[in-house]
């Protein structure tokens, strides 16, 4: 019960709002005080004391056979608040004082006096006037305060605000209890949406949400949930596509290594039954048994490499180069090659003596691998154009043929590790990871690898290198 309670939003928006009115209590109680308080040697006092301080004090005044004589306790009082007294007699002619500044006369006439009471804080005080009478006669004092105190009367319809008080008092309950009950329905509205949106983050996790409408306070939040939901989506299909196109890549390099391995398991066996005997036939069968290890043993190390390049355990070995001596050494190993000696290869270069930072041995797998595939998956007939160029601060390496091209589709998922194109009419002893380890070693040089085509007219692959 306690940890429902800690998730609950209605229980912590309520300790919220109540928090805030306590708060807005405690600052209206500090401001009463800043406004109508005033700080004096015991502590803070409301700012009618030096008013009933004056008034009080002729309780400390004696006054027999014409002397006049203040209580020890007054003077005091007058030292330990700083403050100074002026009494006058009838005639307003000064008779005592104690601690009063220079600035003020010795004497005073009615009108000074009514003025006086009324006066605000100037030289340093605020000054309050009172009478005291004794015998018979009537005598006027003033005490002067060191505060800047303001001086207003406040003049109201007696009859008319008793009569208001019960209503004001009422109308001050119900506005408080309304206050109350709006803050409790504003929780538990809130608590309500809260509720909604922890429900919707279930129902993302659970893969059962529908998207909310996105208006009212909180559209922005269903904005980003619904975002989250289309990403969240669109991640889930991809991966079923990734998994997908692995298991057909497992079922594809699977078939490919069986075909080789059949044709070594019965030429194997013919030889060792002893049922070939002549040399020349032998010779055959272990020629054909040769090329069947070797197309294996390149399948399992293209599976090696790709795996090797991805996890970066693969050693590589840079080399400064003058790339285009290097690419032209390159063409002439695939021009050598007897399968691709009567094939037409070009080799142009546009550009200065460059040099580069490469791993010669992968940098020579990409370039073989994108023109033997020209050249395989293409008619006879193909021209294969290699060229180098410069660009500003840009290495354009291209690839280009003019054979059947490749369609927009396989365009997106050329690069893909676990992805072999069909659009080949005849069947190829390719890996279906030459072009995601192409992929791997440009972007291991620092450089991109991009790819343009059209059915018919021909493709072209762009390998691109920053020269900065």
């Amino acid at each position: 019960m306690k940890n429902k309670w800690k998730r609950n939003p209605f229980f912590y928006t309520t300790f919220i709002l109540a928090v805030m009115i306590l708060f807005f209590i405690i600052f209206g109680i500090g401001m009463f005080y800043y406004m109508f308080a005033i700080p004096e040697p015991k502590g803070l006092s409301l700012a009618s004391w030096p008013d009933t301080f004056t008034d009080n004090f002729s309780l400390w005044i004696e006054y027999e056979n014409n002397n006049v004589r203040v209580e020890e306790i007054g003077i005091r009082y007058l030292d330990e608040y700083r403050l100074w007294i002026q009494i006058l007699d009838e005639a307003g002619q000064e008779i005592f004082s104690h601690n009063k500044p220079s600035v003020y006369p010795k004497s005073y006439n009615m009108a000074e006096l009514v003025s006086l009471s009324e006066s605000q804080y100037e030289h340093g005080f605020t000054v309050f006037v009172d009478q005291f009478d004794a015998e018979d006669t009537t005598l006027n004092y003033i005490v002067g305060f060191p505060y800047s105190i303001g001086k207003h009367m406040l003049y109201y319809n007696g009859e008319n605000i008793a009569r208001l008080s019960p209503l004001v008092k009422g109308v001050v309950r119900i506005t408080v209890c309304m206050f109350i009950f709006l803050g409790f329905l504003y929780a538990f509205w809130l608590s309500r949406k809260l509720e909604g949106m922890i429900r919707s983050i279930q129902k993302i996790m659970q893969q059962t949400y529908e998207p909310r409408k996105e208006k009212g306070v909180f559209g922005e939040v269903y904005a980003s949930l619904n975002k989250m939901d289309r990403e969240i989506q669109n991640s889930i299909r991809i991966q079923e596509k990734t998994d997908r196109t692995r298991k057909e890549w497992i079922t594809n390099i699977t078939h490919d290594l069986k075909t080789p391995l059949s044709p070594i398991k019965g030429y194997a066996e013919l030889l060792l039954d002893s049922a070939v005997t002549e040399r020349q036939t032998v010779q055959q069968y272990a020629a054909i048994i040769l090329k069947n290890v070797d197309h294996t043993e390149k399948l399992i190390n293209d599976l090696k490499l790709t795996y090797q390049l991805e996890s970066g355990a693969f050693p590589i070995q840079f080399q400064r180069v003058n790339v285009n001596r290097y690419l032209k050494e390159v063409i002439i190993d695939i021009v050598n090659d007897p399968s691709f000696s009567e094939r037409d290869i070009v080799f142009k270069s546009g550009a200065a003596e460059v040099y580069m930072n490469i791993d010669t041995d992968l940098f020579r797998r990409v370039i073989q691998n994108l023109v033997i595939n020209a050249l395989v998956h293409n008619p006879q007939d193909t021209r294969v154009t290699i060229s180098v160029t410069r660009k500003n601060n840009t290495l354009w390496i291209s690839i280009r043929d003019n054979g059947t091209g490749i369609s927009e589709k396989e365009q997106t998922d050329l690069f893909t590790r676990y992805y072999r194109g069909n659009n080949t009419k005849e069947k190829t002893e390719g890996s279906g990871l030459g072009l995601a380890i192409a992929k791997q070693i440009i972007t291991l040089h620092g450089g991109d690898i991009v790819v343009k085509s059209k059915l018919g007219v021909g493709t072209e692959f762009l390998i691109l290198f920053s020269l900065n």
